[in-house]
């Protein structure tokens, strides 16, 4: 149940957050926060992160409905696992991964507006999917590994 909860959460602010900025601001419109540090800036990417393979939409789409499907069948494979860290994981990947694919069927292109001036622009979808990936990854290597390692 959390990673279902954890997951409709994280898409519902993501979603929530994108929309208050297509109502808000035009394409390309930025707005200085911290000036020189942090701006929020509506821009509409048609690729990847730092625009790579842009406009290749229906190639996103199916690698995002690969990676939805890897992210279920491991949330069905660990659900009775007791481990917080790693259904959180799993929830802010889902969760992440259909916010941006959402904004890919509708649109084409994926609402990003989070801009740190030196670093490409993202949205809430994409810092869930870091951290849920971190996440997945520390259980993975330290949290699943020590369990093996004690049973041997």
């Amino acid at each position: 149940m959390l990673i279902i909860l954890g997951a409709l959460f994280v898409f519902v602010l993501d979603q929530l957050t994108k929309l208050a900025i297509q109502i808000n601001f035009v394409p390309n419109q930025s707005i200085p926060i911290i000036p020189q540090i942090f701006h929020l800036t509506y821009v509409q990417n048609p690729g990847a992160a730092f625009g790579i393979l842009a406009y290749k939409t229906n190639f996103f789409i199916i690698v995002t409905i690969i990676i939805i499907a890897v992210v279920v069948y491991c949330s069905i494979k660990f659900r009775h696992t007791a481990n917080t860290m790693l259904r959180l994981g799993l929830a802010f990947q889902l969760g992440g991964a259909l916010g941006n694919f959402v904004d890919r069927i509708r649109f084409g292109y994926v609402i990003d507006f989070f801009d740190f001036r030196v670093f490409p622009v993202f949205n809430i979808a994409d810092i869930a999917i870091v951290i849920g990936v971190s996440l997945f990854a520390y259980y993975l290597l330290f949290v699943e590994g020590q369990w093996q390692e004690e049973g041997e």
